[in-house]
This record gives structure tokens, sequence and C-alpha cells, in this order.
């Protein structure tokens, strides 16, 4: 078997213009260096015995490109557009009742409040990876994919074969988070592109970290613009509310899923949420940037269940209501399984969410995603100018639990996951079109530190069909961490990553 690495450009879609592979090709154990057409743009592949070899000879390779011809996205600029946009509605994705009237609403009875969110990256601790050998009439692959179905047909069009005559092996993964349900199969075409050129021999392409943080499909950039008018009772009266961040989408099989204008998937758990608010207006944009953009575990309940969580905790403390009385109180009456959730939630933390030490607060978030009800409290500190979840408590109402210890596992893994955007160093940022992180040491995800010490996972009975549990732990834990901060500093987070408290 042979190993594959490839010099991406520096700016998405870029091409080479002309490579020196004079020391590539000087590293032992290389054979061969050549240039190959890519989803976007094209790259120069190095193929060689090993992986440190084929890495040592692509660190040598001295490679011009052509950056004129493609947009060089920056971060600060677009998230300057991105709030100019937010401050006129989109694409109406959800109206009842009559937003305009947060204009009779006092000043003091308004919430003005504007959220960013940078793109993310997925950070599976396994690098993407696919082998494949073609044989010419037939080939095989291997590779850990969340896109089975796509992926394989990818291979068998850049191969020119008939999807009968390609073999697929699923294998296990070490994380994927979505990174490995791409729709147009970047990895195994580039894959199959240098299958192509060693008939007979599997090739492995590697992706390296660095190749991964810097290589985008990250979760959008957003920036969000909510105004709230608060009733006589303390409860949101009217919700107006801007989204504004790239269509996921957009250019993809799943197009047709766009209705007037609005990718689903940015305004999922804000246009149905399950609060009752008479006037309420949800619309988005969708600025078209070059960054390739892809689903992030729980998708776009990421940044919404943070706004929303966000808002209904700071409304419940200005009306001085036990937090999750209060969500009771807003909830829908349909909205069966956060009500379930919260219930159990409530009574679970009995015993210690009113009785913390001085020096720590309780924060509490829920939202429903992919049928799944689930609902957290947390018990959080400062430590060091971070914050210390010292204990999680998690109710879920996912149906029938066919393997409650699953779910259990899930819940905890979700929630340690959802931790990322909180990172300090947890965002993509991107300067004349170039990421500006290359590896872990510059986007950090969760280590075992930032971990809530104790997660307890409560399940509620229930006969209904069963729902998701790998998807809805990511976004309740972000909110209720950043609830609890307001309640220890009096003050409020409406920009992620927490680079200060």
């Amino acid at each position: 078997m042979k190993v594959a690495l490839v010099a991406h450009p520096p700016v998405f879609g870029a091409k080479v213009k002309s490579f020196d592979a004079s020391g590539a090709r000087a590293v032992s154990g290389v054979h061969d260096v050549f240039e190959v057409p890519l989803v976007r743009g094209n790259g120069v592949a190095v193929v060689a015995d090993r992986f440190w070899a084929a890495k040592q000879a692509r660190d040598r390779l001295q490679a011009d490109w052509d950056t004129a011809s493609v947009e060089h996205p920056d971060s600060t600029q677009l998230f300057e557009k991105y709030r100019d946009l937010a401050k006129t509605p989109g694409n109406v994705a959800a109206n009842r009742g009559d937003a305009n009237a947060i204009n009779a609403v006092p000043t003091a009875n308004r919430i003005l409040a504007e959220y960013e969110f940078p793109f993310l990256a997925h950070t599976p601790m396994e690098p993407l990876n696919t082998t494949i050998r073609f044989d010419g009439d037939r080939a095989e692959v291997w590779a850990g994919s969340q896109f089975q179905t796509m992926d394989h047909l990818a291979v068998a069009e850049t191969l020119g074969l008939k999807a009968e005559q390609v073999t697929f092996h699923t294998e296990m993964a070490g994380g994927g988070f979505g990174r490995r349900a791409v729709a147009d199969s970047h990895v195994q075409r580039e894959a199959a592109m240098i299958a192509k050129r060693f008939r007979g021999t599997p090739v492995k392409l590697i992706w390296t970290r660095e190749d991964d943080v810097q290589g985008g499909y990250y979760r959008p950039m957003f920036v969000h613009r909510v105004e709230v008018g608060i009733g006589s009772d303390g409860k949101p009266a009217t919700w107006r509310h801007v989204i504004v961040g790239q269509s996921l989408l957009a250019g993809t099989p799943f197009a047709s899923m766009i209705k007037n204008g609005v990718d689903e998937t940015a305004v999922e758990g804000t246009a149905d949420t399950h609060y009752t608010i008479p006037n309420f207006h949800i619309s988005a944009h969708h600025p078209v940037v070059n960054v390739p953009v892809l689903w992030w575990r729980s998708v776009g309940h990421t940044h919404n269940a943070f706004v929303i969580e966000t808002l209904i905790d700071e409304l419940a403390t200005r009306a001085k209501a036990d937090p999750i009385t209060y969500r009771l109180n807003l909830l829908a009456a349909d909205a069966k399984k956060l009500r379930a959730c919260l219930t159990l939630l409530q009574e679970k933390t009995a015993s210690w969410r009113n009785r913390t030490p001085r020096d720590r607060a309780v924060g509490i978030g829920c939202h429903e995603s992919f049928g799944t009800g689930v609902a957290c409290a947390v018990e959080v500190s400062i430590e060091d100018g971070r914050p210390r979840v010292h204990r999680a408590t998690i109710a879920v109402d996912p149906g029938f639990a066919v393997n409650p210890l699953t779910i259990e596992s899930q819940m905890q893994g979700g929630v340690t996951f959802g931790i990322t955007q909180l990172m300090p160093q947890g965002a993509i940022t991107l300067k004349d079109g170039r990421v500006e992180q290359r590896n872990w040491d510059g986007y950090t995800p969760p280590y075992m530190k930032d971990a809530p010490v104790v997660a307890d996972v409560y399940i509620v009975p229930s006969s209904e069909k069963p729902s998701g549990c790998g998807e809805p732990p990511v976004p309740v834990i972000s909110p209720a961490i950043v609830n609890a901060l307001s309640r220890l500093t009096g003050k409020r987070y409406r920009r992620l990553p927490l680079t200060e408290i």
C-alpha cells in the first residue's frame, strides 16, 4: 500500500500555477508527485511508501499558487457585513402575530441583543482518510464514512465505473461529528483521482490534522440580531429575530430543502421554538462566501439554542423567577418532551440546585432537536479566568429507551463536545482568505479537564417511538454554562468563543 498527501491551495478554490518537485522527489520512498484536480481548485499530490516520507516530501514541495481569481474572505470584514445585514429583515422563516408591535413597547421593557458565532471545525480525533484499490474495471474502498451512498457514487463517477463495480467498506471512524458526511465527497474524490495512477496498488489518502483544520467545511459563521418586547407578566410578548449565515444546503443535492429563500438548517430551533410568544418573526439572510461550510454536530441548533436559551434566561432573571419554572410556564401545550425533561430536571436537582457554595452558580438550558428533548443544569465556578463545570445533570426524553447506557454515553459525550464553542481558542478565523489556525494548538477542542466533573443522566420513562440521541445534547450545555456565568458576574455573553469572562 502507498500513502498519499495533497498540498491544498492556501485560499479556497485557488489553483497551482507551477510547482518544483525536485526537493520532494529527493525524499527516500517517494514514488510520484503530480497535479491533481480538486472539488475546489487543484492541488499537488505526493505518493510515497509511508506517511512520514509523504509528509516530508510535501513539506519540501515548492508551489506557486494563483489566488487572484478567487475571493479572499476575512473574518473581521465578514462580521461587519453580517452585522449590517442583520439590521434589515431577511427571507421570512416564521411569522405569527405582529412583530412590529415591539415599536409600541416602552424602551425599559425591550432587549436588543446581537450575537456572534465564528466558523467552527469538527476536529475528529482520527484524521480524515480513504483507501482505494483500483484495478481498471473494479475498485475497492475503505473509509470511515457518514455518507456511504454518496461517497460510493462519487468514487465510481471519478473512476468512470458503475456503482456495482465499486465495493465500499465502511470502517469504524475515530469521530466524525458531521465532518465525514460531505455532500461533495471531496476526500473520496481526491483519493480516487490519485488511485487512478496506481492501478492494482492500494493507496491511502490522509488529510493531516493541519489539512483538516485549514481545509474548510466548517460550521458557518453566524450573526443574530434579536429584539424582544417584554409583557407586563414578565414574559416575551414580541420577538423579532434576524439570522445571518451561509446556507449549508445551497449547491448540494439537498438544495430543494431551501424554501422561500430560507435554509431550514440555519433557523431550526428558532423558527419552530417550543416557547409561546404571541408576536414572533424569524427571518434569514444567506450571504455567499468563499468558505466551504458543513453541518456540525446538531447543525443549526448549536447557535440557535444558545440565543434562545440565554435570552429566555435573561428574561427569567429580570422577572426574578426560578429559571426552570419560568421555562415551564412559557412552553407551548404541545411541548410534551421538554416539559417532561424540565420537570424531571427540577426533581433531580432539588437537593443541590439552590444550595451551591457562594463562589458557584447554577445555569439551566433546554432544547428539543431531532425529536428529542434535553434539559440540563450545571454548577459552575470561575477558575483561572475560565468556567469550571463541577456538575451537570441532564434529563432527556428520547421516547422509548432501547439502550439506556448508550443514551447516557451520548448525553455525556454530547455535552462535552458542545463545550467546544466556549473554548477560548474555539474559533476558525480567516485573514486575507487564509485560515489563521493550523492545528489543535490554535483551535483547541475540549480536553478531559474541561468536561463536567460529574454528569448524571436521567431518562424520562416513555413508550413513544425512539428518537435521536447523538445530536440533541450538544445545544444545551453552552447556554447552561453561560447562564451560570451570568449569575456569577452579572454580565451577559453574546459573542463566542469566551475569550474573557
